[in-house]
């Protein structure tokens, strides 16, 4: 990696990285990259596509699929100009405003699809446990009430926190560890005292994603309760089975997010690449996989799709 000296470059300019020990080859990485998030995007724009196309999926279920896939999509365009710029043109610079931008759109979208998977799990609760209120407690009115909760949600405590970033001074080394800004990185590079950064953030962490992920395990903890329960072993398979894509999904949104949390907090002396390929993972892999896991778990879906190929076809 280049030596930038901090004494020629303004205090307001960042410098993104690729993939450290790699930086030759990266035209070459860039086409998995490409790969990808041509897959993200392509694949999560048809999950909405058809979603909202197809009457048969106007339901709950559905609509909360929508709301995640519309999220994964945000997570992809956040980062997707900044990694292209590295890996096609070597522009490793990034201002600061641009930089707090970038953190709020990732961030932004990341606590949206956490709570997205804390609202498709209560619908899976609401499904197994209470089938007959289904329908009269997810309403499209209450819907469309919890997709405006969940933007609120997740927008609202970025403001304070990027607000506080900008008051710090950064006098070290300003080259960062990601191809994108990220919140931990970027306040690791000041000089000033971070400790309220650091405290805020983990408070914000804790009341989202923290938060989400414990009311998804207990809701799952009284789905096995109920379906348990249930007499017929066929029943209780079916059930299970209409949990199966939310697990996956729920699993691999937030492993890569805990690996890369313990990382930043304890992983100071892990080789550069650690950091890359860990954070690279956190962004790529859930909305790469969910629209995958989803066509071919969700047998409503892998029909919707076979259809409009078809009609297209024919």
């Amino acid at each position: 990696m280049p030596f930038f000296n901090q004494s020629i470059f303004h205090p307001a300019v960042f410098f993104l990285t690729g993939i450290p020990g790699f930086e030759s080859y990266h035209a070459w990485l860039s086409i998995p990259f490409c790969c990808l998030y041509a897959i993200a995007i392509s694949g999560n724009g048809m999950i909405l596509f058809v979603i909202l196309t197809e009457s048969s999926l106007h339901e709950p279920m559905y609509y909360f699929l929508s709301m995640l896939s519309f999220t994964d999509l945000g997570l992809c365009f956040s980062t997707l100009v900044t990694m292209l710029r590295i890996f096609w043109f070597n522009a490793q610079e990034i201002s600061f405003d641009a930089c707090i931008s970038q953190m709020f759109f990732i961030h932004g979208f990341t606590f949206m699809e956490s709570s997205v998977l804390l609202v498709m799990a209560f619908d899976r609760f609401i499904a197994i446990c209470n089938p007959l209120r289904y329908a009269t407690i997810l309403t499209n009115s209450r819907i469309i009430k919890v997709g405006f909760a969940i933007v609120i949600r997740g927008t609202t405590a970025l403001v304070p926190l990027l607000l506080l970033l900008k008051r710090l001074s950064f006098c070290r080394s300003h080259v960062l560890h990601h191809s994108y800004c990220f919140h931990p990185d970027v306040m690791k590079l000041s000089c000033t005292d971070t400790k309220i950064n650091s405290a805020f953030g983990l408070a914000i962490v804790i009341s989202t994603a923290g938060i989400d992920s414990v009311l998804i395990l207990l809701s799952y903890v009284l789905i096995i309760h109920s379906v348990l329960s249930i007499a017929s072993p066929k029943e209780r398979k079916k059930a299970f089975g209409t949990c199966v894509s939310h697990i996956s999904a729920v699993a691999i949104f937030y492993i890569p997010m805990i690996s890369l949390s313990l990382v930043h907090r304890f992983g100071k002396h892990a080789p550069p690449l650690v950091h890359t390929l860990i954070a690279n993972v956190y962004l790529l892999i859930p909305p790469v996989m969910n629209p995958i896991i989803y066509s071919v778990k969700t047998k409503q879906i892998r029909k919707a799709v076979l259809k409009i190929f078809l009609s297209k076809l024919i």
